[in-house]
C-alpha cells in the first residue's frame, strides 16, 4: 500500500514539473523580441524609404532609443522592430500632391465608380438587398446592370492603357540604345541597368498585355452571352487572369530585379564612359550653342488662326495628327501612341457604353449609360489640355488665370470648348522656336550678330603677312568700285568693302585681330 502512494506521489510530482517547466517556456516566448533577420533576408526591410511621410524608430536605424522608451523601475518595454512611426503632416502633404496631378483625379473618379458597382454586386451575391427588392427577377436585373457597367469601366481602362503597353513591346523588339532608356524610365528602379533586364522587362509587359487581353475575352462573352446563356468557366477564367496577371507584374516589378539595388559592372564603369564621353558632348554643345529664350511668349493669341492658314485649317481638319507630331517634336513621348491614345478617349467609351446600353433591360438605366459615354467621349479632349499644361510649365510659358485664378483649369476650358484654336498656337509656338534640351532657343541656331566671318588669311591663303595684310583696298560704298591686289601665290584675295573713315585706317591703332561687326562688313567674290 505504502510503495503505490509512493508511485502515485512520484508520478503527481512529475506532472507538475513537467507542467511548470512547459509555463516556463511559454513565458519566455512571451518575453522574447522578435528578431528582424528574416526581413532582411527577404528584403522587406526598407521598402517604404523612399517615401519621406515613413520614419524608422532609433532601434532600427542603429542609434540609441529616445529618452521616453529608457527602462522605468526595471521594466523593459515591448520593441517591435519593424514597426514605423508615420509623419502624419507629411503623409498629407504627399496625398495633396498626389491628388492635384490631372491623371491622379480621373483614376480616382473611376475607382469611385468601380468600388461603388463592386459593392452593389457582393450586396446582391449575399443577399443583404433581399428585403429591398423582394423579387428574384429584379434582383437579377440590377446584378446583370451592375456587371454590364463594371465590365465597360475595366473595359475602358484596358483600352486607355494598351497603345502604351504595344509601344512598349515594339520597343523591346526593337532594342536600340534609346529604347532601353526608355524603358529602363518606367519598369527599372531609379532607370539602372539590370542583368538580364530585357527578360525581365519582356515578362512585365507580357503580364500587362495578358491583362489586358483578358479583359476583352470578358467583355466578348457578357456582349454575346445573355445572363441565363453565358458559360461560366470561360468567365471565371478570364477573370482569375485579369486579376492575378497585374498583381504578379506589380510584385515582380517591386520585389524582383528590377525593383532591387543592383552594382554591376556596367554601374561602375557606366561614370567612366560617361567621362570619356563628355569632352565630345561639350565639344558639340559649344559648336551648337544657342540663344536660350527664359521668358517665352505663346506666338499669337487663342483667336489669332489668321496668322498661319496652313495651321489653322490642319488644326481643325487633321486635329489628331497635328496632335501627335507636335508633342513628339516638343518632346512627350511617340507620336503614334498619342495619336492612338486620343483616338480612343473620344471614341471608345461612345462604343463600349453604347453596346453595354444594348445589354441593359431598363429604359432609364439604358439611357443614362448612353449618355455617360457620349459625356465622356466629349470629355476625352481633356487629354489634349493636360498636355498642353505640360507644354506650358516645360518650356515655362505665360500662364492664363481666367478661370477662377487656375491656369490648369484655363487650359483644360482652352482645348475643350476650342480645341482647334489651342492646337494652333501651340504648334505656332513651337514653329517660332527651336526645341532644344526642354528650353525654346532663338530660330536659327547661331545668334546673327555673333557671327564670325572669314579673315583674308583663311581659305587656303596661308598666313597672314604685311604684305599680304596691305593687299586689302578700301573702295567708296557709293560708287562700288573696289580692286583687289592678287597673292604671292598668284590667287585674288577677298575684296572687303567697309564703310568707315580714312582717318581710321591711318595705321594708328592694328585692328587686325579684331572681329569686324555685322552690319559693316560685306563679302564679295571678285
Amino acid at each position: 500500500m505504502t510503495t503505490k502512494l509512493s508511485c502515485f506521489i512520484r508520478r503527481k510530482e512529475e506532472q507538475f514539473l513537467d507542467q511548470t517547466r512547459h509555463a516556463r517556456r511559454f513565458l519566455d516566448f512571451l518575453k522574447a523580441q522578435p528578431s528582424k533577420d528574416w526581413l532582411l533576408r527577404f528584403g522587406f526591410v526598407g521598402r517604404s524609404s523612399p517615401f519621406t511621410f515613413v520614419k524608422r524608430t532609433g532601434s532600427q536605424r542603429g542609434g540609441s532609443s529616445p529618452p521616453d522608451c529608457a527602462p522605468v523601475h526595471g521594466c523593459r518595454p515591448l520593441r517591435v522592430p519593424f514597426v514605423r512611426r508615420i509623419n502624419w503632416e507629411g503623409l498629407i502633404m504627399y496625398c495633396k500632391n498626389w491628388v492635384k496631378h490631372p491623371m491622379n483625379i480621373a483614376l480616382l473618379v473611376w475607382l469611385f465608380f468601380v468600388a461603388v458597382g463592386l459593392l452593389v454586386l457582393f450586396l446582391f451575391m449575399t443577399g443583404l438587398l433581399d428585403h429591398t427588392i423582394p423579387k428574384s427577377s429584379q434582383r437579377k436585373r440590377w446584378t446583370e446592370i451592375t456587371n454590364q457597367i463594371v465590365n465597360a469601366l475595366f473595359t475602358i481602362m484596358c483600352i486607355y492603357q494598351h497603345p502604351k503597353l504595344f509601344h512598349h513591346l515594339v520597343l523591346l523588339c526593337r532594342w536600340r540604345s534609346t529604347d532601353v532608356a526608355e524603358l529602363r524610365k518606367v519598369y527599372s528602379k531609379n532607370g539602372a541597368p539590370r542583368p538580364n533586364e530585357w527578360a525581365h522587362m519582356m515578362l512585365v509587359v507580357l503580364l500587362l498585355h495578358t491583362t489586358c487581353f483578358s479583359q476583352y475575352g470578358l467583355c466578348g462573352i457578357y456582349w454575346g452571352y445573355s445572363s441565363e446563356s453565358r458559360p461560366t468557366w470561360p468567365q471565371i477564367l478570364f477573370i482569375v487572369l485579369g486579376i492575378a496577371a497585374p498583381i504578379a507584374a506589380g510584385i515582380y516589378v517591386v520585389y524582383g530585379p528590377l525593383g532591387k539595388k543592383q552594382e554591376s559592372e556596367t554601374d561602375v564603369e557606366s561614370p567612366q564612359m560617361a567621362a570619356a564621353a563628355a569632352p565630345d558632348t561639350d565639344q558639340l554643345k559649344t559648336r551648337n550653342k544657342r540663344v536660350v529664350i527664359t521668358k517665352p511668349e505663346w506666338v499669337g493669341g487663342l483667336f489669332d488662326c489668321w496668322d498661319d492658314l496652313t495651321v489653322a485649317s490642319l488644326s481643325v481638319f487633321c486635329t489628331l495628327c497635328v496632335f501627335g507630331w507636335n508633342m513628339e517634336r516638343l518632346g512627350f513621348g511617340n507620336m503614334y501612341v498619342h495619336i492612338v491614345t486620343f483616338l480612343l478617349l473620344c471614341v471608345a467609351p461612345l462604343l463600349v457604353f453604347s453596346v453595354a446600353a444594348i445589354n441593359i433591360d431598363d429604359d432609364i438605366a439604358r439611357y443614362t449609360t448612353g449618355v455617360t459615354g457620349i459625356l465622356l467621349c466629349f470629355c476625352g479632349l481633356l487629354y489634349g489640355g493636360f498636355w498642353r499644361i505640360q507644354m506650358r510649365k516645360r518650356f515655362k510659358l505665360p500662364a492664363n488665370p481666367f478661370c477662377c485664378g487656375y491656369p490648369a483649369m484655363t487650359d483644360f476650358m482652352q482645348w475643350l470648348f476650342c480645341w482647334s484654336c489651342s492646337l494652333a498656337q501651340e504648334v505656332r509656338t513651337g514653329n517660332f522656336y527651336d526645341i532644344e534640351e526642354d528650353s525654346f532657343h532663338q530660330k536659327g541656331g547661331e545668334d546673327e550678330s555673333s557671327k564670325l566671318h572669314p579673315l583674308p588669311r583663311e581659305g587656303g591663303m596661308g598666313p597672314l603677312t604685311e604684305s599680304s595684310s596691305l593687299s586689302h583696298s578700301y573702295s567708296n560704298p557709293h560708287t562700288g568700285n573696289s580692286n583687289s591686289k592678287p597673292h604671292s601665290n598668284g590667287t585674288a584675295t577677298n575684296c572687303v568693302r567697309i564703310n568707315i573713315d580714312e582717318a581710321a585706317c591711318g595705321g594708328e591703332k592694328d585692328d587686325s585681330m579684331t572681329p569686324p561687326l555685322q552690319p559693316l562688313v560685306q563679302l564679295r567674290t571678285p
